[in-house]
């Protein structure tokens, strides 16, 4: 199985980031989009990420793959997602999160072989994958799963 921690990626500003910057922390995972009717799951990623960003990293990447739902550049993405939202968690650069043009992440995610267990590529925007502190993939959540709801908690609780 291949290490999360070795993929480096980009955020919506330009920065390189190497995912091992958040190693010991959970990670939670979610493709994102401005336009989507899960939108406002933007307002509760930002909640969650306050209230538990002692143990877990909400890192967003927004992706126009799903119904043309993310059509703006990353300046405009960041923009939107701050005057709307408060995002404050990391957001990374648009990019593909299915098929077989997806970034390394999401080539990791949805790779068994690298993964160690699941092959789901994201069903639509605002799905969801959760990451233990040791890097290994915990869990995949549909876009209707907020990160409030107690399947994703009780992970977290549970994990503590």
């Amino acid at each position: 199985m291949n290490s999360i921690y070795d993929i480096t990626l980009t955020t919506l500003d330009g920065r390189k980031t190497d995912l091992s910057t958040y190693e010991g922390k959970k990670l939670l995972i979610v493709n994102t989009a401005s336009e989507c009717g899960y939108t406002p799951q933007y307002e509760d990623l930002q909640s969650f990420y306050e209230n538990y960003s002692d143990e877990v990293v909400v890192l967003g990447f927004p992706s126009n793959q799903f119904g043309g739902q993310e059509p703006g550049s990353n300046d405009q993405i960041a923009a939107f997602c701050q005057k709307n939202y408060g995002v404050e968690f990391p957001m990374f650069d648009k990019a593909d999160v299915k098929g077989s043009d997806k970034q390394p992440l999401y080539q990791w995610l949805t790779d068994k072989d690298k993964n160690g267990w699941n092959d789901q590529e994201p069903t639509w925007n605002f799905c969801k994958y959760l990451v233990s502190e040791e890097g290994k993939l915990l869990k995949f959540y549909g876009p209707a799963v907020n990160p409030f709801d107690e399947e994703v908690l009780d992970i977290i609780e549970k994990e503590d």
